[in-house]
């Protein structure tokens, strides 16, 4: 009977933190349909509009170098409270915005709330979870993480085609509401007042940063969730700004490469016991590759396709799926005392380099899918490289914390 309620309120643990994860991605991308209109209303290009997610993305990773100390100073659940608050007053500032640099603004404030979501959903299954249990948590919540902005935009394609644009930020706003309350009423502190650390910021970011594994996990997990970023801002540009294609079929089409990560994350839990967690994340990087590989070849020609950017996307979401909980789990499972400044790190520096990613694509040219797939490709070197400085690396880098 122990066991089942203890398993029942893991369950429920589980499920609130991907309902939080899920508030912040959905952000993301569930105005993607509706560029075009957005556009036209805002009196922009529709480029510009590739912005909206870097403006949201950089507060996003820079706002969890804050809230993952904070956590192991005050606990998880104020920090969870006060960062939705903030969202909340941004996605209200986004349906009261009269112009496109209001807009921006408010999608800044935004990703500072939902900032504490990016790195609670990896600090909390880290203060719950070890070893291949914590594989298994990150892999149901990383795919709540791709799941949730990938859907989004079906929602936000009905939205705009049956009312506008603004809709998909009311739903966002009583979403939100609704995730606030659960997580005030439902959620359980994960972080016993026991454990709680006092230490300087400095010193523990010092600490985890000097573990040499980290550092190549960490940009593993940049470069990874970088190419996702900006395919999700380039590809609305491409479908319905470059092809013409109404956003009810941009929306569906967006949604294609999802069954692609979560085959990815399944094979990630399913491979590591059978060979080992680097041979696993060698295979999401051959995935990896030959996905922006798909991508990038026909936009060196000039153009634009649907096979080759939804298939190439595809392809690179079954490498990003693999990846993401192997390289998570190797990442944070040396910090058990220190998980939500590993947490921050992860969390923050993953969304500050994809926000930095797509903010450099909306300066490149939007008419063909060149610039995805180079950035796309980019990324895949930079996962190779990563991997080779793991592998490098000694596993006795971290120093004794004193």
């Amino acid at each position: 009977m122990t066991q089942q309620s203890s398993s029942s309120q893991m369950a429920k643990l589980l499920f609130l933190i991907i309902v939080l994860a899920a508030a912040g991605q959905m952000t993301q991308t569930m105005y993607v349909p509706a560029i075009p209109a957005m556009a036209h209303d805002f009196g922009v290009q529709s480029s510009y509009l590739q912005a909206v997610m870097a403006a949201y993305l950089i507060p996003y990773g820079l706002s969890q170098f804050v809230y993952g100390p904070l956590s192991d100073r005050i606990g998880r659940r104020p920090v969870i409270i006060v960062g939705m608050v903030i969202f909340l007053i941004g996605t209200i500032g986004a349906l009261l915005a009269p112009s496109f640099e209001l807009f921006l603004l408010a999608s800044f404030i935004q990703g500072a709330g939902t900032g504490c979501s990016g790195a609670m959903c990896r600090t909390v299954t880290r203060d719950c979870y070890d070893g291949e249990d914590l594989h298994k948590a990150n892999s149901l919540v990383s795919m709540g993480v791709i799941f949730s902005p990938l859907i989004a935009p079906v929602l936000g394609g009905y939205l705009s085609s049956m009312f506008d644009w603004s809709a998909s930020y009311i739903f966002l706003l009583v979403f939100g509401a609704i995730v606030t309350l659960a997580m005030m009423f439902m959620f359980t502190e994960t972080l016993p007042v026991e454990k709680r650390r006092n230490e300087r910021v400095l010193v523990s970011y010092r600490y985890v940063l000097s573990n040499r594994r980290f550092q190549g996990y960490v940009l593993c997990l940049i470069a990874t969730f970088a190419g996702i970023a900006v395919f999700e801002a380039a590809a609305g540009v491409l479908l319905g700004s470059v092809l013409k294609l109404d956003s009810k079929t941009v929306s569906w089409l967006f949604v294609l490469p999802l069954p692609g990560y979560l085959a990815g994350s399944w094979m990630s839990s399913a491979l590591v016991k059978r060979i080992g967690n680097s041979r696993v994340m060698y295979l999401g990087m051959l995935a990896i590759i030959l996905g922006s590989l798909t991508v990038l070849i026909p936009g060196m020609a000039g153009l634009v396709t649907v096979s080759s950017l939804i298939g190439g996307a595809f392809i690179y979401f079954i490498g990003a799926g693999i990846l993401f909980p192997a390289a998570t789990t190797a990442a944070i499972q040396p910090f058990p005392q220190h998980a939500g400044t590993a947490g921050a790190i992860l969390g923050g520096l993953q969304n500050l380099g994809a926000g930095i990613a797509t903010l450099s694509a909306s300066f490149m040219r939007a008419d063909d899918q060149f610039s995805v797939g180079s950035v796309m490709t980019v990324m895949s070197i930079l996962v190779v490289m990563s991997l080779i400085w793991v592998k490098r690396s000694s596993q006795q880098d971290t120093p004794v914390l004193v």
